[in-house]
């Protein structure tokens, strides 16, 4: 029980917060390029209450963590968007699906900055000691959703950035696949193709951090 409670305690906060500013920052950005609908919901609120879907923001991420899984996941209640509110609809909305994994990495990268002061503490045990671990979490599961989420597999936000790149005839093409999207999801998962796809995207982030903050 001391083992779980301390692994509780350390994944709780970084699964939280990157689930749901991932979603926050959707919203931001859709704002920004003129769709309030997320602004006139209480959307942009940083209050994770407002984002929190049981099943995927707590339950998903919890199973994964107790099973000691060297793969975790989660999502938090989707941000409203109208496309039709954004002045380029299919640019646009793919700037709006790429704000979350954005976001991913820059959370990423604020846990790098929050472990280097950890470290430099040198503690064995105690707050420091509590931080490092709880960063290094912060570290892993932003640079996993966000390679999750860059995957081109609808529902993801990877699907609507090549959806968006993509010459309009191609796009809609390709749109066709989204109700089967889930089922592909799960089918690389059984697979075992879904963590092969994602490391060369982790191994890019684990790379930005060793330029920027000088480690991995």
């Amino acid at each position: 029980m001391p083992e779980l409670a301390q692994t509780l305690a350390v994944w709780a906060l970084p699964v939280l917060f990157a689930i749901t500013l991932h979603e926050v920052a959707h919203g931001w950005a859709a704002r920004a390029l003129g769709d309030s609908t997320a602004a006139m919901m209480g959307r942009l609120s940083l209050n994770p209450l407002k984002h929190v879907d049981p099943v995927g923001t707590i339950v998903v991420p919890l199973v994964f963590v107790l099973m000691q899984s060297s793969f975790l996941f989660g999502w938090a209640k989707p941000v409203p968007v109208s496309v039709r509110n954004l002045k380029h609809p299919r640019r646009d909305m793919a700037l709006v699906a790429v704000a979350g994994p954005a976001s991913n990495l820059g959370m990423a990268l604020g846990w790098g900055v929050l472990l280097k002061l950890a470290l430099a503490q040198g503690a064995t045990e105690g707050l420091w000691l509590g931080v490092e671990l709880m960063a290094k979490a912060g570290i892993g599961f932003n640079l996993m959703l966000m390679a999750l989420n860059l995957l081109p597999v609808p529902p993801l936000d990877g699907a609507k950035v090549l959806s968006g790149l993509l010459p309009p005839a191609l796009g809609a093409q390709f749109d066709r696949i989204a109700p089967y999207g889930m089922f592909i999801l799960v089918g690389l998962m059984f697979a075992g193709l879904l963590g092969p796809l994602m490391r060369p995207l982790i191994v890019a982030g684990q790379a930005l951090l060793v330029a920027v903050l000088g480690f991995a």
